[in-house]
């Protein structure tokens, strides 16, 4: 079976390596094939370079500040001519950016077999995530194999007619977590001495952001919030935010934040380097799904900045809670988690909803039966 591999940006990478890696343990029955769009192209060359992904196809779309049409057109453009030299059985896409929708989308007029892992995530707002919400469903009704992370998001699909190839897997974020902690547990010092800056006799409050629909207004609250709660625990807490390369991310955050003295604002890490200081972290901000999914395993409550989700196990299962945009709400949730240690316990304790580290396993068997 030829199967191609088709993303862009870092959260896909790093959800797909454990995959791509369990596919090439059996080379007598799968040929394998890794194509990037690359509009992340700094960002996702740090997890290639980490997990060691062999790159067959590039497509080179990057360029600064480009918007979606260009991304769209460029992405379908391009990878016509991939899909003709290698005329995969199969193509895996992961998740809900472009790159995946569009692979998707090539794929189907190919008439090639459409694999989505991480299937059936919904918030049921069209605008938020944008535009991966609405990317995510029409992946869903363009894939003939749905891998799905949860039961609910088998029942998300169920809900829109698709009923046939859908099997809950688990997420692959949580292989790829695994392997990741058994690769820097050997190289510990190395990660003490990279974040030296830091006073780990503080508690470590992580801090990600960077979703398209909080550009404007609340970016500036989610940074307002940080300031307040850095301020009021000055002597407690130590804030790390690795920034994103977004100038409408950076602007409002140095604007805010660049003075405030245990407010550390880093560039963007490497997914290595952002999983050993997840694992040192007393909880995190974040408006990353892959994170709300991570941080469970870890032990590491998750604050939500965002007004939907569609990673809705975790909130139900208390390893996140959703606090929105504004400043009020993320202050006084993160302020409750730093001196309420009963409230703590239950989210750290609480299980994770997302997987057991065995997920690329499943789908690889279940790819295999199909033949």
């Amino acid at each position: 079976m030829k199967i191609l591999f088709i993303f862009g940006t870092r959260p896909e990478a790093i959800k797909l390596a454990p995959l791509i890696f369990e596919f090439k343990k059996q080379p007598s029955k799968f040929e394998v094939k890794v194509c990037i769009t690359s509009q992340h192209k700094e960002m996702l060359q740090q997890v290639i370079n980490f997990f060691d992904i062999k790159i067959d196809y590039d497509l080179h779309i990057m360029e600064p500040n480009q918007t979606l049409f260009k991304i769209t057109s460029k992405i379908i453009e391009r990878i016509e001519n991939v899909l003709n030299k290698f005329n995969p059985d199969f193509i895996f896409v992961q998740g809900d950016a472009s790159s995946a929708f569009l692979g998707a989308l090539a794929g189907f007029y190919k008439k090639i077999k459409i694999a989505h892992v991480e299937a059936g995530l919904r918030s049921y707002d069209k605008y938020s995530p944008f535009p991966e919400e609405v990317n995510r469903v029409l992946i869903s009704h363009i894939a003939d194999y749905h891998f799905a992370p949860t039961k609910l998001a088998k029942e998300n699909l169920n809900k829109e007619w698709i009923k046939k190839n859908v099997w809950v897997v688990g997420n692959t974020v949580i292989d790829a977590l695994f392997l990741t902690l058994k690769i820097i547990k050997k190289e510990e010092k190395k990660y003490e001495k990279f974040f030296n800056f830091l006073d780990f006799s503080k508690k470590i409050i992580l801090v990600t952001s960077h979703r398209r629909e909080s550009f404007g207004e609340p970016f500036k609250e989610i940074c307002l919030a940080i300031k307040s709660l850095a301020e009021e625990f000055k002597d407690e807490i130590d804030i790390v935010y690795p920034l994103h390369l977004n100038p409408n991310v950076r602007k409002p955050v140095f604007e805010i934040l660049k003075d405030q003295k245990n407010v550390n604002l880093i560039e963007p890490l490497s997914y290595s380097y952002l999983v050993w200081l997840l694992n040192k972290s007393y909880f995190v901000l974040t408006d990353s799904g892959g994170i709300q999914e991570e941080a469970p395993s870890l032990g590491k409550p998750v604050l939500v900045m965002r007004n939907v989700t569609e990673r809705i196990e975790g909130i139900k299962a208390g390893t996140a809670k959703l606090v929105g945009t504004k400043k009020e709400s993320i202050f006084k949730n993160a302020e409750k988690l730093l001196i309420n240690k009963d409230l703590y316990q239950k989210m750290a304790k609480a299980k994770n909803p997302y997987g057991d580290g065995k997920s690329s396993e499943r789908i690889v068997e279940i790819i295999r039966k199909l033949k």
